[in-house]
């Protein structure tokens, strides 16, 4: 499996016959050079969607109705989707599973907030937030945790999901900082890889991920800090 970071929480993962983009923000996100758009988007097979917030939803819209896919997220993100045009979508929620060839997605707890506020200033709640277990067949397991602060029922994830792979947020301010990242690794899970996400870009939130590594202590081999754009196989 190949998985590409494509700034702030947004990756694709290429695996078989597919390729999910998870969290697809590009277009206004700092991180990513907006000159690789097309080439980040070919070939998308699914869409899934951790929750509502503009810089997770990102450019969902266009993607799905480019590539004609599904977009896998919780029901009422899903609805509001829906009622902005999207033709293909698949709605669960927390704890729920779907099913697809090679591969299902298992919306898990994460504590957050989830709403889109409309240019009018009119708030929309868009469902609970979750984070995103995604089994491959014949292949590991990938725990996008979406944007979440550190909760003990981390452990009952891995307990049910016994995830190989973390996609971690460390940026502090609107998700856990580096030190709380790293006690929810360290304490919760036992994870091959690990690759933090949600710093780096925008100002007001963590620039690197040194708190992150450190606080790891003897883990901190298993972190592979990626520029964006850049994969890794695993």
């Amino acid at each position: 499996m190949n998985i590409t970071w494509l700034g702030h929480s947004a990756f694709s993962l290429e695996f078989g016959n597919s390729k999910i983009m998870i969290d697809p923000f590009l277009k206004g996100n700092p991180s990513f050079d907006e000159s690789g758009f097309s080439a980040a988007i070919s070939g998308t097979t699914h869409i899934v969607l951790t929750h509502g917030h503009g810089d997770h939803v990102g450019d969902t819209i266009e993607i799905a109705e480019q590539n004609d896919v599904p977009v896998i997220a919780n029901f009422d993100l899903c609805m509001w989707l829906a009622n902005k045009g999207v033709k293909n979508i698949d709605p669960t929620n927390t704890g729920g599973k779907v099913t697809y060839p090679g591969f299902s997605v298992t919306f898990v707890q994460a504590i957050h907030s989830s709403t889109h506020m409309d240019e009018d200033g009119v708030s929309h709640s868009l469902g609970n937030p979750c984070g995103v277990v995604l089994h491959i067949d014949g292949g590991k397991t990938v725990y996008h945790m979406g944007d979440t602060d550190i909760f003990g029922d981390m452990a009952l994830i891995h307990e049910l999901h016994q995830p190989q792979i973390g996609i971690v947020p460390i940026g502090d301010r609107f998700t856990m900082g580096g030190k709380v990242a790293a006690l929810a690794c360290r304490r919760y899970f036992q994870f091959e890889t690990i690759l933090p996400c949600h710093f780096g870009s925008f100002d007001i939130i963590d620039q690197n991920a040194d708190k992150f590594t450190a606080a790891l202590e003897d883990e901190s081999n298993k972190v592979k800090l990626l520029e964006p754009g850049q994969s890794i196989e695993v």
